[in-house]
């Protein structure tokens, strides 16, 4: 069983795939958002192509941990992923995982202009990769 990660944007989604044996992370693609019934089929189509058992979703909180507009938004989003592909999903705290990806992305020595249409498939590696690691340590 594959875990996948979503880094979900208004435009983009982000989306890593874990290996076999669910511990590395790897990032897959970038999806361009269009309407939520696209979204969905979309992200079924990637699940059932990857033997996908569990989705781990990035929540924006807050900086100080609250759940604002933007977190609520990827909450309901996510009890549509789960309504529709009949898939486990995991909220996972994303904060500072953009910045993360950047850093990456500078120590590699890569422009801004290169790193945009990647910072979000590397986003969403992040946020898997943390959560693989934390159930690693379980």
């Amino acid at each position: 069983m594959r875990v996948l990660g979503l880094d979900v944007g208004n435009k983009k989604i982000g989306i890593s795939l874990s290996d076999t044996t669910r511990s590395i992370a790897q990032g897959l693609k970038v999806y361009r958002r269009t309407t939520l019934e696209k979204d969905l089929e979309e992200l079924k189509l990637v699940v059932e192509e990857h033997g996908i058992g569990k989705i781990v979703i990035g929540l924006p909180k807050d900086l100080n941990g609250a759940i604002g507009k933007k977190a609520a938004e990827v909450m309901a989003f996510a009890e549509a992923v789960q309504k529709y592909t009949s898939i486990g999903i995991v909220l996972w705290d994303e904060r500072f995982t953009t910045n993360e990806a950047n850093r990456v992305f500078e120590m590699a020595q890569i422009s801004h202009k290169k790193r945009k249409p990647y910072i979000d498939v590397m986003a969403a590696q992040i946020i898997l990769q943390g959560y693989l690691d934390a159930q690693m340590r379980k």
